[in-house]
């Protein structure tokens, strides 16, 4: 038998789109990471902060990791890794959904609690 009839290609061709996605996503979290430095000028100018203010973005995005990592490992090993990354991505756009009426009402306090939904969707995630 050779090797290449050892291996049978049509049994990982339904995992490439999954593949794929996930790879997608691991970039597209990583990039809302990395977006976090740019909105901090921003939003010091358009809401008039001190850098220590300004310097809350950071915070509450990364205290998130703190606080929700240890029960959301807990919550994808009661649910599953599927349930989990659907959790995650649910959790993450209901933070994403937060900044509209941030804008709206001009709340530097609802901005940052959305931050830190969003980054507890991530911590989810990942």
């Amino acid at each position: 038998m050779s090797l290449d009839a050892a291996v049978d290609t049509s049994r990982n061709k339904p995992y490439t789109f999954a593949l794929t996605s996930l790879t997608s996503l691991f970039f597209m979290w990583g990039l809302i990471t990395s977006l976090n430095d740019i909105l901090i000028p921003r939003l010091k100018s358009a809401f008039d902060l001190s850098y220590t203010e300004a310097m809350l973005v950071q915070f509450c995005f990364f205290f998130a990791y703190f606080v929700v990592s240890l029960p959301a490992g807990a919550m994808v090993n009661r649910v599953g890794y599927k349930p989990g990354i659907i959790i995650g991505l649910l959790v993450a756009a209901v933070g994403c959904v937060g900044f509209y009426p941030a804008a709206s009402v001009h709340s530097y306090p609802i901005f940052l609690a959305s931050l830190f939904v969003l980054a507890s969707g991530i911590t989810v995630l990942q």
